[in-house]
């Protein structure tokens, strides 16, 4: 499994021989005006929740390249009116898909589309792959829920919101992966912002002092599970 991070909260995933695309914001960010949509392959995208930070691109990409567009019910279905390829889920359901099985998680946030139309209550996803297992959280606060996560799937990596104001922040994502049972933590949501800006050393740092690895990619870098 690579894992590529687009920055904010937008991931590449390449698994069992298929491209996922996470929460596309992209063309808009400016720390990642290098990375060219137009280039970037997808057969699956990945909606947490409808804000505009995380569907920007959605609708460029999937045109492009005919990928299914899989979220909750309310959102699979707005894409769905405008002619889109769409797979509906919701908490707690799971699906087998060409990469793998897919949970659609719990996530505590909001979710309404720019227009301010509803995009459904926010979520997560817990990819279970052939050989690695990942959590992407999406936008959400530290929630008891995450412990329910280990009991079924043991994670080879979670990826986690760190920004803070809008998301957990760098401490309640350290008591995050103690819930998840998972050590092994990439950090998104960060920076993109003035109200999200992190200090990069420090959040390591604090990991680290706890035993744990987080890991702040440079747009556009991979790592291979």
């Amino acid at each position: 499994m690579k894992i590529t991070f687009y920055g904010h909260a937008s991931l590449g995933i390449e698994v069992g021989g298929k491209y996922i695309i996470v929460d596309p914001y992209i063309s808009a960010n400016p720390n990642a005006s290098h990375i060219d949509i137009d280039t970037l392959k997808a057969d699956f995208i990945l909606i947490t929740h409808a804000h505009g930070d995380h569907i920007l691109d959605v609708e460029a990409i999937a045109k492009r390249t005919n990928a299914v567009i899989v979220s909750n019910a309310e959102i699979a279905g707005h894409y769905c009116q405008k002619g889109f390829q769409t797979h509906p889920m919701n908490h707690g359901g799971s699906w087998n898909f060409d990469f793998g099985r897919l949970k659609y998680v719990n996530a505590i946030h909001s979710s309404s589309f720019p227009d301010g139309s509803y995009g459904g209550n926010p979520g997560g996803f817990v990819i279970e792959g052939e050989h690695k297992n990942v959590y992407i959280a999406g936008d959400t606060a530290l929630t008891m829920d995450m412990k329910l996560i280990p009991m079924r799937t043991k994670l080879d990596l979670a990826i986690l919101p760190i920004g803070d104001n809008f998301t957990m922040d760098v401490e309640d994502a350290i008591v995050a992966s103690d819930f998840l049972d998972c050590d092994k933590i990439l950090g998104y949501h960060y920076d993109t912002f003035g109200y999200i800006e992190i200090d990069h050393e420090d959040a390591i740092r604090k990991f680290f002092n706890k035993g744990k690895d987080l890991m702040l990619l440079e747009i556009g870098s991979s790592i291979e599970l």
